[in-house]
């Protein structure tokens, strides 16, 4: 009689925010490979980085697109499936969904029309995380500044470095980071503070520069800019 009645109780909708692999397709989780086989369908910013990743453990699941350009009608889509019962899983192109993502308006709107909707985190890689903990700087406070403003706000962004104390990580594209490492000795007034730049973490190119801002500008040119970095500073 228990079990009928327990079957017969519709089960509340979940949304699961699901790290992926920075790089290495192997780094991802059990967890995140069981939530993903499981699930009703992924909510991915690139449907066909997802598919790569889906492919290689052989998860056959349907995909929806959400990226930084999806409308309120995708948006509204995707919570009618939650409030239909459905199980979705959120994934970004790498990392920790939500993390300097859109993901974090998605969540934002979910919870707005559903205030008690469950949403469940599937931790795993994220680029900030995994270059702080090879920088050998002080990470018991730290501040992370996502990426720089590429034009309105690139200047005071840099400025204000400055006047942080703590520990400082933000990303930076292949097209800009010789612009942002000028725009550090010009408007940052670093002094001796130390800088570590992580480029293509957990890939085949991995690279890691350490040393001084005049130091890491020699050895970051032209011929060895691929993929995104990330740049650590040193605490004040």
């Amino acid at each position: 009689m228990l079990s009928t009645r327990i079957q017969n109780v519709k089960t509340h909708s979940m949304l699961y925010i699901v790290a992926t692999p920075i790089g290495n397709l192997e780094d991802i989780t059990l967890r995140a490979i069981n939530v993903l086989s499981n699930s009703d369908l992924i909510l991915a910013e690139d449907t066909r980085v997802t598919r790569v990743l889906l492919e290689k453990y052989n998860i056959k699941k349907d995909i929806l697109s959400y990226h930084q350009h999806s409308g309120f009608n995708k948006i509204d889509r995707i919570i009618e499936l939650l409030k239909d019962g459905k199980n979705l899983v959120l994934v970004t192109d790498a990392g920790t969904p939500a993390i300097n993502d859109p993901g974090n308006y998605l969540v934002s709107e979910a919870l707005k029309a559903i205030p008690d909707l469950k949403i469940v985190p599937i931790p795993g890689p994220n680029a900030a995380i995994t270059a702080l903990s090879i920088s050998g700087f002080p990470t018991d406070e730290f501040v992370f500044l996502g990426f720089p403003p590429h034009k309105k706000g690139r200047q005071t962004f840099f400025k204000n470095i400055a006047e942080i104390e703590k520990t400082i990580v933000f990303y930076e594209s292949k097209h800009r980071i010789l612009k942002a490492l000028d725009n550090l000795e010009k408007l940052s007034r670093l002094g001796d503070r130390k800088i570590m730049i992580a480029r293509e973490l957990t890939k085949q190119f991995e690279t890691i520069y350490r040393g001084t801002l005049a130091e890491i500008k020699l050895k970051l040119t032209d011929k060895n800019l691929l993929g995104e970095f990330a740049v650590v500073i040193s605490r004040k």
